[in-house]
């Protein structure tokens, strides 16, 4: 799944990041996967039960204003930048998976230069390799201009 998805918002070489385009603005490449993944836990019991945990640490710190609805909304954005916090650590994980099976190429660029190992507000680039390059569309070695001949056709010269 995380190929597919990085493979969506690869350019035609394969590339994936720093920033991807989400309506007006521009969000990290890490950030808009695991945003992405975000979905697929939502009726999972434990981030039932941390929505719940976090709405009582909300109600102690007395941060809700008892309207409902913004409650809500307060809640949520919490519970949203927690999972992304656990995210990320899991979307690295499963990245490095992807590059030691040779189907994904990591660095990060940014601030100064960019470089293999992150830190100094650099953002990861994702590229997709080998096999996986077959998800982008794109042709991952470059097509003949003229096709050879094959075995029984007759060709004039």
């Amino acid at each position: 799944m995380l190929l597919t998805l990085i493979a969506d918002v690869a350019r035609p070489d394969g590339c994936a990041g720093p920033l991807v385009r989400v309506g007006e603005g521009l969000v990290p490449l890490r950030d808009w996967l695991c945003d992405a993944l975000t979905p697929m836990g939502h009726r999972d019991p434990r981030r039932m039960a941390l929505v719940e945990r976090v709405r009582d640490e909300l109600r102690k710190e007395d941060r809700l204003s008892g309207d409902a609805a913004a409650d809500d909304l307060l809640v949520q954005d919490e519970v949203r930048t927690r999972v992304r916090a656990s995210g990320k650590t899991n979307l690295s994980r499963a990245a490095s998976e992807l590059v030691k099976a040779g189907l994904l190429r990591r660095h990060y660029q940014g601030y100064r230069v960019d470089h293999l190992n992150r830190g100094a507000q650099r953002q990861v680039v994702y590229t997709l390799i080998g096999r996986a390059r077959a998800l982008t569309g794109a042709p991952s070695t470059p097509q003949r201009t003229a096709a050879r001949p094959r075995q029984g056709d007759l060709f004039a010269s």
